[in-house]
């Protein structure tokens, strides 16, 4: 996948957790607690869409650190400083995002960071809903958006929920799934390079064996070679993120980067026309352009006994962080 869905319009654009209160006692840090009231959920949520559409209006990067953070931030901070760069004036005919229907599903934890997910449905996604955690390392910071799924119309999985309604994370290890949440990066980026010490755990799709298959369609022509180096991204940067579900597995989210570096013969120079590439770009690209990517995966990920289970794509949102030209 080369484009992604960018949060903040409804186009698709060529660039483009470790458990996380609210309701905090004095000893909030050793109790389990449910991390944040509905009522301040709701409230995380509404400043979330305000704040997503000043940022779509105004081309603003210091407006949408204040809504997201993580690898959907490190994303969408790469692709408004783009847009920022070639339209400084703004889009004031942006359309509005609204987010509405919305339900909570909110883990009761222990200690600090602490996040909870909002399931809503989305103006911008033709009917999809969109799945977003929010994260916060403290209780006197703001909720901020750390990973997005947009899930299609029916698509959305079935929760696990307690006899309060709390939703049940899982753990990053021992959570007894196929694939651990905590391994998922690094056997996701093996996968893509390999395509062997984890292709049994991972279904055949478009974010998987048909990225392979791109790839060696595209890795080398007469008149240019590209190469892929996939690297895991670890917990201490964008940690990952799971809720259970009722069929005893879960739903994750984990980062990875993907680098593509294009090679063209001595002689023959390159030629970068997309605008928002040639925004981020630093050197000057005489015969290579190295580009590196983020992306942010929700994947459903089945329990270990299950002897046909895979894990299967969700929602992968991919986007351009920076670009050097040599």
């Amino acid at each position: 996948m080369t484009r992604r869905r960018w949060s903040l319009t409804a186009a698709v654009l060529l660039l483009t957790l470790t458990p996380l209160a609210g309701c905090v006692t004095v000893h909030g840090e050793r109790a389990l607690v449910p991390a944040v009231t509905k009522a301040e959920a709701a409230k995380a949520l509404e400043r979330f869409t305000r704040l997503n559409n000043d940022a779509k209006r105004s081309y603003d990067p210091a407006v949408l650190a204040k809504a997201e953070t993580g690898a959907l931030g490190a994303m969408d901070q790469a692709g408004l400083t783009a847009r920022h760069t070639n339209h400084p004036e703004g889009n004031p005919a942006a359309v509005p995002l609204t987010l509405t229907d919305a339900r909570f599903l909110i883990p009761k934890q222990r200690g600090w960071p602490r996040w909870f997910a909002a399931d809503a449905l989305s103006s911008s996604a033709g009917g999809s809903r969109w799945l977003l955690v929010f994260q916060r390392a403290a209780v006197s910071d703001s909720w901020k958006v750390s990973y997005l799924a947009v899930v299609g119309p029916g698509g959305m999985p079935k929760f696990t929920l307690d006899h309060d309604g709390y939703a049940e994370p899982v753990p990053l290890d021992g959570s007894g799934l196929l694939v651990e949440p905590g391994r998922l990066s690094a056997a996701y980026t093996s996968y893509l390079q390999s395509g062997t010490a984890a292709t049994l755990a991972f279904a055949d799709g478009t974010q998987t064996s048909q990225v392979r298959q791109q790839r060696r369609k595209s890795a080398g022509t007469s008149a240019a070679v590209t190469a892929y180096a996939d690297q895991p991204v670890g917990a201490g940067e964008f940690p990952p993120v799971g809720l259970r579900t009722t069929d005893g597995g879960a739903v994750v989210f984990f980062a990875s980067r993907h680098q593509s570096r294009l090679t063209t013969p001595p002689g023959k120079p390159l030629k970068v026309d997309d605008p928002d590439t040639k925004a981020l770009m630093t050197g000057t690209p005489k015969n290579s352009v190295t580009l590196v990517r983020v992306a942010e995966q929700a994947v459903l990920v089945p329990p270990a006994n299950d002897a046909q289970g895979k894990v299967v794509f969700l929602s992968r949102l991919l986007g351009l962080v920076s670009a050097k030209g040599e």
